[in-house]
């Protein structure tokens, strides 16, 4: 009985107005209301104009998802389209693919991918980059694509090929979008989970917020200040495309109602 008592005045004081006001108040008064934290701060990102280094590796992180994401996406795809051909030489290597990719650890793929493959063509390091997490994530999402379009019922594909379309067009403009919907929550979480792994980037010299993070702290010889800016940053990038996708489930669950 008392535990209950205690989680109802917990809950009366978040639905409180201003609980949460008063909780950020509480977050800048722990992160500035000392005299050694604000000089911290001022050194972190105010001295020598530090603050652009953080928003150039913002940008950086930026580009980089989205070009793994685009690579990803289309990956997936092609996987999944080879993993339920009935050639088999095409499923062969589908499976020998996602083998290698989800048996081996993604720092490793990286610097295969910047030592090893594309180490003497002379391009940018953040096209290896997004090569590298593209290629990774692509494994992960193709089982996704391929677990939304076993989700849908086999009637569908046979009303599609008796309207006299091919088995390409059925897939493509019937089965497919009804399987999306299915697995939109499963392809939101993977994308969040691989701009999450860009952090990694660095590891190649990618110059991007935990890199930037880095460099301040070897010139201040202070981590706390810039591991949260880096954590403020990377939150505001993910929560930002959570909103999006949030945003896109929720028209489509507008559709399907009419």
């Amino acid at each position: 009985m008392e535990e209950i008592i205690y989680y109802q005045e917990i809950a009366y004081y978040i639905q409180e107005p201003g609980f949460f006001a008063g909780l950020w108040q509480s977050f800048l008064d722990f992160l500035l209301g000392t005299e050694g934290n604000r000089s911290e701060f001022y050194r972190a990102f105010i001295r020598e104009n530090r603050y652009q280094l953080f928003l150039a590796g913002m940008r950086t992180t930026i580009t980089l998802a989205i070009l793994a994401l685009a690579i990803g996406t289309v990956v997936g795809l092609l996987i999944t389209y080879f993993t339920m051909n009935k050639i088999k030489p095409l499923r062969w290597v589908a499976n020998i693919y996602l083998d290698l990719i989800r048996g081996t650890p993604l720092m490793v793929q990286i610097m295969l991918w910047y030592f090893v493959f594309l180490g003497g063509m002379g391009l940018p390091r953040i096209l290896v980059g997004g090569i590298a997490f593209g290629v990774n994530s692509g494994a992960y999402l193709s089982e996704i694509f391929r677990a939304g379009i076993m989700s849908i019922d086999k009637g569908q594909t046979e009303a599609g090929r008796s309207l006299g379309m091919s088995s390409f067009k059925t897939m493509w403009l019937i089965v497919f979008p009804q399987a999306i919907k299915n697995v939109l929550p499963a392809i939101a979480n993977e994308y969040i989970v691989l701009i999450k792994e860009t952090a990694i980037a660095f590891a190649i010299a990618i110059p991007d917020i935990l890199r930037a993070a880095n460099i301040v702290i070897s010139r201040t010889f202070s981590p706390m200040m810039p591991l949260l800016g880096a954590t403020v940053m990377y939150y505001v990038i993910i929560k930002t495309l959570s909103v999006i996708f949030k945003i896109i489930e929720k028209q489509m669950r507008k559709a399907d109602a009419r």
